[in-house]
């Protein structure tokens, strides 16, 4: 199988190579931007099957396809759910949401490999999706949390917390100012709420944020341990399963 990946961000399209070397399918390109696909489809057979960011830094994806008949499988890759169910509604062979779940990757590639066209064009109108993402709106993230302090209501911002993590079935804030926050939320639910590229979940236990990182240092059994700039109340250890990932995020 001749796969492609088109994903502008480096460490996302590096994990997704991973994920699928995993189930022994290897990428034999991966390209970043609208102006490098279209340069690369000019120059070489189209492959078997694609895995297509949406949103690229030059522009929609499917501007590539302007100047390209494209002859492969797609499988779209997005981090905006309206974007992928209605391009899954449009002929695709399936949508991941980023990030993206190894099985739900394993269960994408399972359909492909069902369908598998042989040299026939993917019915997929590309002019008919642009028009669902006129103006398509950033995905927004939660900038600030409150907190009950007593009888008055603590308001946080994002920027000043330097990790979320759980504790006795609580779930707190610890900022800059030294101080911890008990919120009215989960890890499950913050989630979908923190800025990705800000926060990344180091164990079932914590999110730190990269910007009150203060050290990395190597830890037991291939793991790391986290040192932050204030908050040392507890170890903040990445645990061995998200050491990988961890490292890509960190780039």
């Amino acid at each position: 199988m001749n796969v492609l990946i088109i994903e502008d961000e480096k460490p996302a399209a590096r994990r997704l190579s991973r994920l699928l070397s995993e189930q022994e399918i290897e990428v034999s390109k991966m390209l970043h931007s609208v102006e490098e696909s279209i340069a690369w489809f000019q120059e070489n057979p189209h492959p078997d099957l694609i895995f297509l960011d949406i949103q690229l830094s030059d522009g929609l994806s499917f501007e590539i396809f302007d100047s390209i008949e494209v002859k492969s499988a797609i499988i779209f890759t997005t981090a905006y759910d309206e974007y992928a169910l209605q391009a899954f509604k449009l002929n695709s062979i399936d949508y991941l949401l980023k990030p993206i779940d190894e099985e739900e990757l394993e269960s994408a590639v399972k359909k492909y490999r069902n369908f598998k066209p042989e040299n026939q064009k993917i019915p997929i109108d590309f002019n008919d999706i642009k028009k669902l993402l006129v103006n398509p709106l950033e995905r927004e993230y939660k900038k600030r949390f409150t907190a009950r302090v007593g009888q008055h209501l603590k308001i946080i911002n994002a920027d000043e917390v330097e990790c979320f993590y759980s504790e006795n079935k609580g779930t707190y804030a610890a900022t800059s100012d030294g101080r911890n926050y008990l919120l009215d939320t989960t890890l499950e639910q913050l989630e979908e709420e923190l800025e990705p590229q800000t926060f990344f979940r180091v164990s079932r236990k914590f999110y730190v944020n990269i910007n009150h990182i203060g050290d990395i240092i190597s830890y037991t059994n291939s793991r790391l341990q986290i040192k932050l700039k204030r908050f040392d109340e507890h170890e903040v250890i990445v645990s061995r399963e998200r050491v990988k990932d961890f490292k890509l995020w960190l780039e």
